[in-house]
């Protein structure tokens, strides 16, 4: 068991909160809130905001981690969280191990769980933020209705135009990316971390982050003295067109190769791994970093 999850499941076992639900399953849940609505939780605020419109006045949706100063690879759920999932009739998840501590907590729950990884048909081992995939969010919002109808069958009209709602806006964004695979035309970015990787690939953009760069990166280890040269050589020699930053991680590392990115006139495009708090929805988030990415090229 996950040393995390581990701390979490057995602070709750001492307060007698799991005797009741060490027997279930992953089965569906028909009860809800007092006030009709279904109980949802996600681990993380981009698929809960998803969760949230999708379902409208219907749900009542928490999002364990809702801001961009916690690393949900890192996050150590507390005794209120896994209580939280406990209680809850839907679970939203991202899956391919990105949030391994909701998705084990979730195994003793008597929600239906909606792993988006796993709906769009991504595993553990692949790049796990497939929120920035066009085809993913469709696959996850697909899931979600369903589990949504399932819950209370009674809205089901309702939670079809909601889907259908959203499915507009999601139409909107992807219009975008297409207009920007047109301008992009082949061009080469390298990334200070993989977060974009699905979003500049559905824009056509080719990948050319120094291997050992990126391995190391991938494997949360520090790159050596080498592989920051190469990468520096890479920006100044003019083979990137645009530099991805992840703010979220900033360090005297990344700024070597923000620094050599200006000197040497390449575009920057910053963002973070978490969805920021001035968007409402996860396809506002979307389509503002698409328009970054297009002004950009």
């Amino acid at each position: 068991m996950n040393r995390i999850v581990k701390i979490a499941v057995a602070a709750l076992a001492s307060a007698g909160l799991l005797a009741s639900v060490a027997a279930c399953g992953n089965g569906q849940s028909t009860s809800s809130n007092e006030s009709g609505t279904i109980n949802v939780v996600a681990s993380v605020n981009q698929w809960g905001t998803l969760a949230k419109e999708l379902g409208g006045k219907n749900v009542d949706v928490t999002s364990i981690v809702h801001t961009t100063n916690v690393d949900p690879h890192d996050y150590e759920p507390t005794t209120a969280d896994v209580a939280k999932l406990q209680k809850a009739q839907v679970i939203v998840v991202n899956g391919a191990d990105y949030d391994a501590w909701a998705v084990k907590a979730a195994k003793s729950t008597k929600a239906t769980v909606i792993n988006a990884a796993e709906a769009g048909g991504v595993k553990e081992g692949d790049n796990p933020h497939v929120w920035f995939s066009a085809a993913v969010r469709k696959a996850a919002a697909k899931a979600i209705t369903k589990a949504y109808e399932q819950a209370d069958s009674s809205k089901k009209s309702d939670f079809e135009k909601l889907n259908q709602q959203w499915q507009n806006e999601e139409n909107e964004v992807e219009s975008k990316i297409a207009d920007v695979r047109k301008k992009a035309n082949g061009l080469n970015y390298a990334a200070t971390e993989s977060v974009a990787y699905y979003l500049a690939e559905d824009m056509g953009l080719k990948d050319v982050t120094p291997t050992g760069y990126a391995q190391a990166s991938a494997n949360e280890s520090e790159p050596t003295a080498s592989d920051i040269t190469q990468y520096i050589q890479a920006l100044k020699s003019g083979g990137v067109d645009l530099l991805v930053v992840n703010t979220q991680e900033e360090s005297n590392m990344t700024k070597k190769l923000t620094d050599a990115a200006e000197s040497a006139s390449v575009p920057e495009i910053k963002l973070t791994e978490q969805m920021p708090g001035q968007y409402d929805s996860l396809t506002d988030w979307m389509s503002a970093l698409v328009d970054s990415f297009s002004k950009a090229i």
